[in-house]
């Protein structure tokens, strides 16, 4: 198998039409119970591995529930029309959140919480609202709500990939 992409190497299509917020909104709901379903049968110490530095699989779904605080606050960027608040490219808040302290399950749980409470924020968009665009400055784009969304599914999507690349090489 190849090498898995860095997530800040990856490239994505833009131009999304509030047409396809279902469909995103959709992936964003499946994570959590993706996540569960990967590691159910998993012992704790697995997941708690850093395999050539790299994250944990705890830390990659710590990193999942932090990193919403993030979207939380790009919502309301975007409904103020400001430039979307930056990541923080260190991601000090999971290095210093020691998630490997923390059952699988909590973990899994209480990002469920935290995505749940994003999506409700999503759902309670006017029409005029789906219509916003917001610049990202990293990207060097304008996105639209469906753009964003499209994002956070893609980012979800990286980190899923990582964990399964990391279990079927330490838990098949």
């Amino acid at each position: 198998m190849t090498a898995l992409l860095k997530w800040a190497d990856r490239r994505f299509q833009w131009g999304h039409t509030v047409d396809y917020v279902p469909f995103f909104m959709e992936r964003l709901r499946a994570t959590a119970p993706r996540l569960d379903e990967m590691t159910v049968l998993v012992p704790e110490d697995i997941m708690e591995v850093r395999d050539e530095g790299k994250w944990s699989v705890k830390e990659h779904i710590g990193h999942l529930s932090d990193i919403e605080l993030l979207h939380d606050q790009r919502l309301e960027d975007l409904l103020a029309g400001r430039t979307l608040t930056a990541a923080d490219p260190e991601n000090r808040m999971t290095v210093e959140a020691h998630h490997n302290q923390y059952p699988i399950s909590e973990l899994v749980y209480h990002f469920r919480q935290v995505r749940d409470n994003f999506l409700k924020q999503v759902e309670h968009f006017s029409a005029e609202d789906m219509e916003k665009r917001a610049m990202h400055q990293r990207l060097g784009q304008q996105l639209s709500l469906a753009d964003m969304l499209y994002f956070i599914a893609e980012h979800d999507n990286h980190h899923l990939t990582v964990i399964a690349a990391f279990l079927r090489k330490h838990y098949a």
